[in-house]
């Protein structure tokens, strides 16, 4: 090996073996996964003000269920006068019942009695051999002192005058029409001539309990034919709607017969 082959083998090994400038030693670099996660700052809240509810004023509750009324106090009877040039007095309730007698403009009358349901009332009466003759008017033609729902109710219960000749209808039939129509018919029960009172007299009497506007109503109908048509008869009442049926001739009344009612149709 000459000389200068010598000299450059002894540069390359000073060369490698000098320290570094810097005096430091090198670190080996971190990966992404030796690093430890940046921990962020905890953020800082401002509390809000606490506000304080002011409780609603608190309803009184109503009362529940139906209001129960205070029912009249019952009178055994009332005094009235009559208004009319001249009142008809009837065997029953209403218009179409047999003619008794008749009364007189200011007579002074004694009332005993009322209908469940409609406007008529009960007059004390004796015949002439002072038996008792009591007979109906209606209120529209009398002032009475008093009120005539504190009267006790007489009808139904008390009997009309029996027909010596002929009994009332033997069967009776109703069907519904238009949901508050009821056409009712029953038996024929032909009467003679000579068993009218007068012209004006019908044959048949239907009393009839039919429900409007939540109020059982009573009123009384009267035809020549064996069939009837009441006009209204809604659903909405306690008590069920009824009727009955009589053959109505000048000596009094025959049967009655119940009507087997339809029931009301509910909306």
């Amino acid at each position: 090996m000459n000389l200068k082959h010598l000299l450059i083998i002894i540069f390359v090994l000073t060369s490698s073996c000098a320290p570094n400038p810097s005096g430091q030693t090198a670190s080996p670099a971190l990966t992404t996964a030796d690093s430890p996660p940046a921990t962020p700052a905890a953020p800082t809240f401002t509390a809000l003000p606490t506000s304080t509810d002011t409780p609603l004023p608190t309803d009184t509750p109503l009362p529940t269920g139906t209001p129960t009324l205070t029912p009249l106090p019952t009178v055994e009877n009332l005094p009235a006068k009559v208004i009319a040039d001249k009142l008809s007095c009837r065997y029953g309730p209403g218009a179409e019942y047999l003619y008794l007698f008749a009364f007189n403009a200011t007579t002074r009358i004694k009332l005993i009695g009322r209908t469940d349901a409609n406007n008529w009332v009960w007059v004390a009466n004796k015949d002439q051999n002072n038996r008792d003759n009591n007979c109906w008017v209606n209120t529209k033609f009398i002032e009475i002192d008093g009120n005539p729902g504190q009267l006790p109710i007489v009808y139904p219960g008390l009997k009309l005058p029996v027909s010596p000749y002929y009994p009332g209808p033997a069967w009776a039939t109703a069907e519904r029409k238009d949901d508050d129509k009821v056409v009712i018919s029953w038996e024929p029960v032909p009467i003679s001539p000579g068993k009218y009172e007068d012209e004006n007299m019908q044959q048949y009497i239907i009393e009839v309990w039919r429900c409007e506007n939540g109020q059982i109503i009573f009123e009384t109908l009267g035809t020549n034919f064996p069939f009837i048509t009441v006009d209204a008869d809604e659903p909405g009442c306690s008590v069920a709607s009824h009727g009955r049926v009589f053959v109505q001739e000048k000596h009094g009344y025959g049967g009655p017969v119940e009507i087997p009612w339809p029931p009301a149709v509910t909306p």
